[in-house]
């Protein structure tokens, strides 16, 4: 690989672009890291929404390891989807300069960026190759080639213009940016001379299409659109010969009334072109109904089934004035959620401190501002990172180097598993003593409260196992007064000295009678059933799934295949976790 003229280095960077939206850092790092030492990496996120923007930097620590990137990734497949991999170039005058940029069109559909890379290739050393795609991955007919160096552009184009590629005669030129070409142009790049029709009717004829508007000047064709029965789809164009003719054409005839019809008379646009238009004024219509929301919305989790949408608005109804309060329904069951919007954000304030975690019913209300499933999501990708940055601190020779204060990533894991923590929440505990004295202790409240982080935190540390060593965890002995610190004997103890295991019924009403802590009750029935599946790794299993919801925990060990599915994703998260680690998961 020769690195461009031109380019200057201060680390060995490289820009990664056309990257599927899912595709998070933890992906980047994971991909990169097989060809050598990433010092950092960052993917670029919309600023107010946090989404990928579609391209991100890898920083390596050689430049060596950055060629080998550039040479053996270039086009991978990364979450289906082809990525582009070029140089990273700091100083944009180069890009914006159009030097050595070719721009090609008439391509065969199957054309893609790696085979038009392996064509032009031939001509000198390409900084960038892209063909351009529709919002359904679709080629749309041509792309660009971005040389070195112009004398490399220039012989490029004058071997590949008007050559045949997959049976079609191609033509390739200097690429002009948009500006210069609706500059030379002028005005009659506004102009326009195809005019669309529609809300005419069923019995509306060519005939008729064309004296309707053959008043505003010559036309070159005009047709009513029909069905394959003969009939009018209610639309139709004409094409005028003078764009002034059109112009007036629209002017005069938008939302006339025509034999009882009132014509909607436009600009005829191609269909990609009226998508991305509906599209823009969707999505401003939708943020400016978030932004008139954003403070006085909120939402409610763990209803229970007595709620509806009358009593929700009662319960909140004593700290403001209710705008609108509902619970989402699906096939006539409530799904344990709502929304409840106020007049003004004090009282959506007030609301939100006095009614989270109070019981209403038969479960502790969750009660928060409601926020866009993208906000949502950037909140949670956001936690995952500092976890990891955390980690980074704690352990730096075992956890990626992500130095970037502003990378966010995925989801917790990969998959629906993105309730399980594979990091514990709290700091590390004290050997807890799991015998009489400890489950007496356990019936008091306020020693069960104080002590909850602790046994969790120890089910938790289960996840980091041992290393590559092939040292055995040390586990009690079995005449020993105390068992050890292990988290396989502290979730053993904390589970299997509950109770036999329970086969009785259990639901809301059950565990929140339950004298035992309700973490411990599910943690004792999950326990059970996951130690059949996976012996050696049930402690483990058990303190990641009880990071779920007590409502979800109760439903999945009701229906077996539901849990034995998120056992089954657990195992791929801590396998998943150990790998980028360097531990082995031992089942």
């Amino acid at each position: 690989m020769n690195i461009p003229q031109g380019f200057n280095f201060p680390m060995a960077s490289l820009y990664v672009g056309d990257l599927h939206p899912d595709v998070t850092e933890a992906m980047l790092y994971e991909k990169f890291t097989t060809v050598g030492q990433v010092l950092s990496l960052r993917l670029c996120r919309d600023s107010r929404t946090k989404q990928s923007l579609g391209y991100g930097y890898v920083n390596f620590n050689q430049l060596a390891e950055a060629e080998r990137a550039l040479d053996t990734m270039n086009f991978d497949l990364l979450k289906g989807k082809p990525i582009r991999i070029m140089w990273c170039q700091r100083d944009p005058s180069l890009r914006k300069s159009g030097i050595g940029n070719v721009f090609i069109k008439n391509l065969d559909k199957n054309i893609d960026n790696k085979a038009m890379y392996d064509t032009f290739s031939a001509f000198g050393n390409i900084l960038s190759c892209k063909v351009a795609l529709d919002e359904n991955g679709m080629s749309k007919g041509y792309g660009f080639v971005h040389f070195e160096n112009e004398e490399a552009a220039n012989k490029a184009i004058e071997k590949t213009n008007g050559m045949l590629l997959n049976g079609k005669k191609v033509y390739a030129g200097k690429f002009i940016p948009k500006l210069e070409r609706e500059k030379s142009i002028g005005e009659k790049a506004k102009l326009y001379s195809n005019i669309y029709i529609k809300n005419f009717g069923n019995h509306f004829t060519d005939d008729q299409l064309y004296q309707t508007f053959s008043k505003y000047g010559k036309i070159t064709s005009s047709v009513v659109m029909k069905n394959p029965d003969g009939s009018s789809k209610g639309f139709g164009f004409v094409a005028f010969e003078d764009p002034k003719a059109a112009e007036q054409a629209v002017k005069e005839m938008n939302n006339r009334e025509v034999n009882g019809c009132c014509l909607y008379v436009g600009r005829a646009q191609k269909k990609t072109e009226r998508i991305n238009e509906l599209r823009k004024v969707y999505e401003q219509v939708k943020l400016e109904r978030y932004a008139r929301f954003q403070s006085v919305n909120l939402y409610v989790k763990n209803l229970d089934d007595s709620f509806d949408n009358d009593k929700l608005c009662k319960e909140f109804s004593q700290f403001g004035t209710i705008k609108s309060a509902k619970v989402m329904y699906e096939q006539g069951r409530s799904k344990g959620f709502g929304f409840v919007c106020y007049t003004s954000p004090e009282e959506a304030t007030k609301a939100v401190t006095e009614m989270n975690g109070r019981m209403v019913g038969s479960k502790p209300l969750y009660v928060a501002l409601a926020q866009r499933k993208e906000d949502r999501r950037a909140f949670l990708n956001n936690q995952y990172m500092q976890r990891l940055r955390q980690q980074s601190i704690n352990f730096p020779t075992t956890t990626p180097p992500f130095v970037l204060p502003a990378v966010a990533s995925g989801p917790r894991f990969y998959g629906h598993i993105n309730h399980i923590r594979a990091t514990p929440r709290w700091p590390n505990a004290a050997p807890i003593r799991p015998n009489g004295t400890y489950l007496q202790m356990m019936s008091n409240p306020s020693f069960r409260s104080a002590t909850r982080p602790l046994q969790l935190n120890n089910i938790r540390n289960a996840i980091h196992a041992r290393a590559i060593t092939g040292q055995q965890t040390p586990t009690a002995r079995p005449n020993s007064k105390y068992t050890s610190n292990t988290p396989s004997n502290m979730v053993r103890s904390m589970t299997m000295g509950l109770g036999n295991g329970g086969d009785n019924p259990l639901d809301a009403n059950t565990l929140n009678e339950a004298n035992q802590d309700q973490k411990q009750v599910l943690g004792e029935r999950l326990y059970h059933v996951v130690e059949k599946l996976h012996p050696e790794m049930a402690s483990k299993i058990t303190g990641m799934l009880l990071e779920i919801d007590n409502t979800e925990l109760i439903r999945m060990i009701d229906d077996q295949d539901s849990l034995k599915a998120k056992v089954e994703e657990a195992i791929a998260v801590l396998q998943a976790h150990k790998a980028k680690k360097g531990l082995v998961v031992q089942d």
